[in-house]
């Protein structure tokens, strides 16, 4: 795939600063994807629309998001980052201001739909931009240190949204987005270097829709098998969708000239190996931070304030954390510390699982700030060990990759979470004597024990990969047909 060997470009010299150019875009994609969900009811309410009508604020969001990244990075490599990323970050900010004066729902629906559009370019760019400007010693810090907007946007969501809703109202939580997006486009425009030696290439359309209706039949299949069941008749018709449309989508990029993904970078068992890691981590980081919350004001019976004080302990602890562990990996090598991450990421939910009814806000606490410790501990490595084991003209597709595990793990993390949840709270409210907080007590532990395990594979892993990675040099395209 990569040539061993090979003198390593001379890093960009502007590259701490594109470094930056690239979070403060990059930072808007995880605050949008959790700042709407606490204006949820306010905006039923205004419009007169029912809660699964509603729903489709989020889900509208998410499922573009998670289908389309793909696409965005083999776009990237054939027209370059900067443009794709710079087309994103208008496309998002132009849509935030329509969603913010929506007259009615299903307006406001669609331009979510777009929001995702635009999202998704710039959030399937940034990793294969910081990977193309620094040298290897140097990639690890960087990719952690941009790692950092994801923990501190997940961070400020929740909070920044309710302190929106108390001083203004829901719009102001799309005319925000204005001036971020604004400061983004001018600040990237003028620092992201221009793409050199782009070759013509020919899209892979059918490729493209092909991975669109697998992409969106699993993130639809795993949203809504918890809520109509896994047997209903649409999870089923999804799950045959995302079977078909996965075979049909690897058939035709094996023998297609220019693939929209090139199946061959799976052959390195670095870059799989660190993917599927990648998967197991985003799904126990999904179940956490889907279950907490209710286990905190449902149990516990704790304010929603007091909730989003506690929930800051894991990413605050990830914002740390990530930035060393990267610059760390760069010394050391990546498997040990992804390794040594998910593992205390698998002792967190452990942890997890031994909380009662009667823990304390601190006892919650100390838990998640561990977990955001494993989650830190271990991205940052993970990622460098995934872009160093791709060739440079397919960053965008590794990239793109990247991004698809992580939103789709985090689809997946709260099918899996709340599946087992609901199963083992059934099972225990059956029994005689068993109130409301005990079978709640225990569909939590068993979904907290299942996340263990998930974490717990995706540890051995990390811990059987290799740690050698090649050259970022290019792999020759096979030209066009036709």
């Amino acid at each position: 795939m990569a040539i061993r060997g090979q003198t390593e470009a001379a890093p960009n010299p502007k590259r701490w600063i594109i470094l930056l150019a690239v979070m403060s875009a990059g930072i808007m994609g995880p605050i949008d994807g959790t700042v709407v969900n606490i204006a949820l009811p306010t905006i039923s309410t205004v419009f007169n629309a029912s809660v699964a009508v509603v729903g489709w604020v989020p889900m509208a969001y998410l499922l573009i998001l998670g289908s389309l990244i793909l696409t965005y990075g083999r776009l990237g490599d054939m027209f370059g980052f900067r443009r794709v990323f710079l087309t994103g970050v208008v496309i998002f900010t132009v849509a935030s201001a329509i969603s913010a004066s929506a007259p009615n729902i299903w307006i406001l629906i669609l331009f979510r739909a777009f929001q995702a559009l635009g999202a998704g370019m710039f959030m399937a760019m940034g990793q294969a931009i910081v990977t193309s400007v620094f040298p290897t010693k140097e990639r690890g810090r960087a990719l952690g240190t941009n790692s950092m907007v994801v923990a501190v946007g997940l961070a400020l969501g929740p909070s920044l949204g309710g302190f929106l809703l108390t001083v203004s109202s829901w719009r102001a939580i799309f005319w925000i987005n204005i001036p971020i997006g604004i400061f983004a486009f001018f600040f990237a425009r003028s620092v992201l270097p221009l793409p050199k030696d782009l070759k013509r290439q020919k899209f892979d359309a059918r490729g493209a829709i092909l991975g669109f209706v697998s992409l969106a039949s699993l993130l639809l299949a795993g949203s809504y098998g918890g809520e109509y069941g896994w047997r209903s008749p649409l999870v089923y018709i999804l799950t045959v969708l995302f079977f078909v449309g996965t075979w049909g989508f690897v058939s035709w990029e094996r023998r297609v000239d220019q693939p929209m993904l090139d199946l061959t970078l799976f052959r390195n068992k670095v870059f799989a190996g660190a993917n599927f890691a990648a998967l197991m981590n985003f799904i126990a980081q999904s179940a956490a931070v889907f279950l907490v919350p209710f286990y905190l004001e449902t149990v516990l019976r704790f304010t929603p304030q007091h909730t989003g004080l506690i929930l800051t302990a894991s990413p605050a602890v990830t914002f740390v954390v990530a930035p060393l562990s990267g610059a760390l990996s760069d010394r050391l090598g990546t498997r040990r510390l992804a390794f040594i991450g998910q593992s205390i990421v698998t002792v967190a939910f452990l942890l997890l699982h031994t909380l009662n009814a009667s823990s304390t806000g601190l006892d919650i606490a100390w838990r998640l700030a561990i977990f955001g410790l494993g989650v830190g501990m271990f991205q940052s490595p993970n990622n460098s060990a995934i872009m160093g084991n791709v060739p440079r003209n397919r960053l965008g597709v590794g990239s793109g990759v990247l991004a698809t595990v992580r939103n789709v793990g985090m689809v997946l993390g709260v099918a899996v979470s709340s599946t087992v949840f609901a199963m083992q709270q059934s099972l225990i409210s059956g029994r005689a004597g068993a109130d409301a907080t005990t079978a709640f007590m225990a569909g939590l532990r068993a979904a907290y024990l299942v996340a263990a395990i998930l974490a717990a594979a995706g540890a051995f892993t990390s811990l059987i990969r290799s740690d050698k990675a090649p050259a970022l040099t290019s792999v020759p395209e096979r030209p066009a047909q036709g």
